[in-house]
């Protein structure tokens, strides 16, 4: 930790073990700007950095979203605090719905509360892609499927579970439903189980069949763009998908339309990551989500040259101007815990919707690319801290315990998976 400036002002990062947060922190103290890195979490990565200039601990937001809520405010108070950045969901969603209280003290740059009730309720959000003229799956409501004969996805409807959408909760309410239920042709789920588990009524969405996935992001101020980026994910959390932990930069004009046709029909403010599949049998980019906060490939963008944290920074504390929009194309990135996880995903999952890939194929490609683009998210040799931080958490759960040696043990039993 660095504590040599402690005159200098500070963005405050509210932050579980979010890759995001250890690159808003070298970022910024690359332009002479300190961090307070917030957490509930013990041995958060990004509090081991060089570059954190001071960690502190959170009430747990999830049990209990007012004291958690009251807990920034303080913080947000001190006169070194210029801003907040927003990396999880329910930080986004606190920020937006307390934002007068907490402009008393610092600058924000997050969407109104009526904005992100669009994008967190996936069923305005299809409403508003469809008004923008943005390809999306068929969605509906799980109350309203009576036909199981397609391929189907079934997820939560909201980004965050709070009384903004729910009745039976509290203002202290607050969850995060990030599981998926992949529902094969013809195969008849759970329901009322999915239901007891997302705690509402999800919504139920046709299956793609894709040749890729994609993303687009950008910073917005009152609906004009400040800066905006994209890149192709070649690797996910898992090989069913998830957020990227492989990826290289792109440009590509089709996506760069049917990103900001989106956000212009949402007259957009603020941090938009929007993802995006392409579908193998149009070509056409198919809006999966959109997360109002900065993305956990992050460090892949700002690898390319897209600075997002320093133009968050610049947009809210008025130099926006300054922003310099422009970025290398054909930059790969991976984060290595992510690699791990997509490897222990082709052990361990199952999809009938995505063929798992073969194990030794997965090692050598993995392998491969790693030689062939060393650029990692937490991996720095000046600044070793996270890495170590990480990997403490990391493996005991997933090596130490010995389960590797028993999934690589019974994987030639595993029979093949089919759509």
């Amino acid at each position: 930790m660095d504590t040599v400036n402690d005159e200098r002002e500070r963005a405050l990062i509210p932050t579980g073990y979010d890759g995001a947060t250890c690159t808003c922190v070298r970022s910024l103290a690359r332009q002479g700007i300190g961090t307070v890195v917030a957490s509930e979490k013990p041995n958060v990565p990004a509090a081991a950095s060089r570059y954190c200039d001071e960690a502190v601990t959170l009430p747990r937001p999830r049990q209990g979203l007012v004291p958690y809520r009251d807990a920034l405010l303080a913080l947000a108070e001190r006169e070194d605090v210029r801003t907040i950045i927003p990396v999880r969901p329910e930080d986004t969603y606190l920020l937006s719905r307390y934002e007068s209280s907490f402009a008393e003290h610092v600058s924000l740059v997050v969407p109104p509360m009526a904005q992100l009730e669009r994008v967190f309720d996936r069923i305005q959000l299809v409403a508003a892609a469809e008004a923008a003229g943005v390809p999306v799956p068929e969605t509906r409501l799980l109350s309203d499927v009576d036909d199981w004969t397609p391929e189907l996805l079934i997820k939560s409807r909201y980004n965050v579970l709070t009384d903004a959408n729910l009745d039976d909760l509290g203002p202290d309410d607050a969850n995060v439903v990030k599981g998926i239920h992949h529902v094969g042709r013809g195969e008849t789920p759970d329901i009322e189980g999915i239901r007891a588990e997302m705690c509402h009524d999800p919504i139920v969405q046709e299956f793609v069949r894709t040749d890729g996935e994609f993303m687009f992001t950008g910073l917005y101020d009152h609906g004009e763009p400040l800066a905006t980026f994209q890149h192709r994910q070649i690797r996910g959390n898992s090989y069913t998908g998830g957020g990227g932990v492989y990826r290289r930069s792109i440009a590509d004009p089709e996506l760069e339309e049917v990103g900001r046709a989106l956000l212009d029909e949402l007259d957009w403010h603020g941090l938009a990551c929007i993802e995006y599949m392409r579908d193998a049998a149009t070509g056409e980019y198919v809006l999966t989500e959109i997360n109002p906060r900065m993305w956990q490939s992050l460090p892949s963008t700002v690898h390319a040259g897209a600075d997002f944290p320093w133009y968050y920074w610049l947009a809210a504390t008025g130099r926006a101007d300054a922003i310099d929009d422009g970025y290398d194309v054909g930059v790969g990135t991976h984060m290595l815990y992510g690699e791990l996880g997509y490897l222990l995903s082709v052990l361990t999952e199952d999809s009938p919707h995505v063929d798992r890939p073969a194990i030794l194929g997965t090692l050598r490609e993995i392998g491969a690319s790693i030689v062939r683009e060393p650029r990692f998210d937490y991996l720095k040799l000046d600044d070793p801290g996270p890495f170590v931080a990480g990997a403490r958490r990391v493996l005991p759960d997933r090596v130490a315990d010995g389960r590797w040696v028993s999934w690589l043990r019974h994987t030639d039993d595993r029979a093949p998976r089919h759509s």
